[in-house]
């Protein structure tokens, strides 16, 4: 078992960003400071509030990152996807969680206790610059999607977020339906309205050849129309 999670950490970090920068060394402290955890359907990953110990990178699965809202009504903020990082921001702010994570599906997930990063961090600025841009990517998406969600209309929010899922997770063997399924209220979630909303609109883009839906699987038809929606909002 255990030469099984080291061999899906080198396999996986080896795939990203932060282990590119690292030295042979650094390499062989990260992975004896680091856990694999499963988490199955659902399972709470973290909860706001509690105290940030550890960075996290999802190895296999999906995770969301949510906010609990006015009425207990949930926003999801982003899906975490496979050799991403996430669970770090409010360690280096020094701070509570200010969102939760739940794993969307069986997941697999690494887990590096902080010290060990801000140790790593001290002695190689290649890794202290890694998080600092990704950082940075992040707060540049986080005010896009403020714009999408504040200004843009209700179809425009829809199509936003089919294309967010299409691109962050692809599409399936036929080329056009998207690699995840969410449901009508997680689909709501993530574009800032209410479920019967979100059904309203995907039944309106059915009609108008833009997308087809069977169940919870989405398959876009006409990409183009879908992102010119999203454009005007």
């Amino acid at each position: 078992m255990v030469k099984q999670e080291k061999r899906i950490i080198d396999l996986s970090t080896s795939l990203s960003d932060v282990w590119r920068v690292l030295t042979e060394e650094e390499r062989d402290t990260l992975r004896n400071n680091s856990k694999i955890q499963n988490f199955k359907k659902n399972e709470m990953i973290y909860c706001e509030d509690d105290e940030p110990m550890d960075m996290m990178c999802l190895l296999k699965g999906k995770v969301k990152i949510y906010k609990d809202g006015v009425g207990g009504r949930s926003q999801i903020i982003r899906m975490i996807k496979p050799i991403q990082y996430f669970a770090y921001r409010a360690a280096f702010a020094q701070e509570l969680y200010r969102t939760n994570a739940s794993a969307f599906e069986a997941s697999s997930i690494c887990i590096i206790p902080m010290t060990v990063v801000e140790n790593l961090i001290y002695g190689n600025p290649n890794l202290a610059m890694f998080f600092i841009r990704q950082l940075s990517k992040d707060l540049g998406i986080a005010d896009e999607r403020t714009v999408t969600l504040t200004q843009k209309h209700i179809r425009g929010r829809l199509a936003e977020s089919l294309l967010y899922l299409r691109d962050s997770y692809g599409l399936e063997e036929d080329g056009a339906t998207i690699s995840i399924y969410l449901s009508r209220e997680e689909l709501a979630n993530l574009s800032n309205m209410t479920t019967s909303n979100a059904i309203r609109t995907l039944s309106i883009f059915v009609s108008e050849h833009i997308i087809a839906v069977d169940g919870r699987k989405i398959k876009i038809i006409d990409e183009e129309r879908l992102r010119k929606v999203s454009r005007r909002g």
